[in-house]
C-alpha cells in the first residue's frame, strides 16, 4: 500500500493510537470512526459517519483500511443495532467506496467461525474473501493462533484456526 505514496489514506475505525495515527507520518489520513476523536497530528482529519453507511461516494477512495473493526458491527458493543450480518453489510461498504486502481487493507479475526458474545465475530478467511468477490485479493498475510507472522499465506490453511489474525490486502481493477 504505502509503496504507491497515496495522496490520501482513509482509514475507517482502525486504532488511532496504531496504524491510523502512526500512518499520519507517512500520508494525509483521513479517519472516519462513530466516535469523535481530536489527536492534534497536522496530517490526520477525523470525520464522523459509521461504516454502515461512510460520507464517501461510490468508487472514490483510492487508499482505505479498516483494521479489526468490521468483526464488531452488529453486535450492539458500540450502540449499533444488532445484526447477524453486520460483518459482511460491513464489508460491502467498503466495497463500495474502493475507486478503480485503488486498494484496500483488511483485518479481522479469521478461524472456526463463531460469537465472541458482543465482543467481536470470527470469521473463515474464505468468508471474508467471498465478501470482497468484486475485489481481486492481492496479498494474504495472517498472524498465527501462535503468534508468528506469516507473509504471503494461503487463507485456506487457517479455516481452522482457533483465533488468528488475517491481514488481507485487495484492490479494484480499473
Amino acid at each position: 500500500m504505502l509503496e504507491r505514496s497515496p495522496a490520501k489514506h482513509v482509514d475507517i475505525g482502525s486504532r488511532i493510537d496504531g496504524f491510523a495515527g502512526q500512518l499520519s507520518a507517512v500520508c494525509p489520513v483521513e479517519y472516519i470512526d462513530i466516535r469523535p476523536v481530536e489527536l492534534g497530528l497536522e496530517r490526520f482529519a477525523m470525520r464522523e459517519g459509521s461504516l454502515l453507511g461512510l460520507p464517501c461516494e461510490d468508487r472514490s477512495v483510492d487508499s482505505l483500511s479498516c483494521l479489526h473493526v468490521i468483526e464488531h458491527v452488529g453486535l450492539g458493543r458500540y450502540g449499533d443495532p444488532v445484526d447477524p450480518d453486520g460483518s459482511r453489510k460491513a464489508a460491502l461498504e467498503l466495497v463500495r467506496v474502493l475507486a478503480p486502481g485503488g486498494q484496500l487493507a483488511v483485518g479481522v479475526p479469521i478461524g472456526r467461525e463463531r460469537v465472541a458474545f458482543t465482543a467481536h465475530r470470527i470469521h473463515s478467511p474464505l468468508t471474508v474473501i467471498g465478501w470482497f468477490a468484486e475485489l481481486r485479493l492481492t496479498e494474504f498475510s495472517v498472524v498465527t493462533d501462535s503468534g508468528l507472522f506469516m507473509r504471503f499465506a494461503k487463507p485456506e490453511d487457517y479455516a481452522d484456526a482457533d483465533y488468528a489474525c488475517g491481514l488481507f490486502l485487495f484492490a479494484r481493477d480499473r
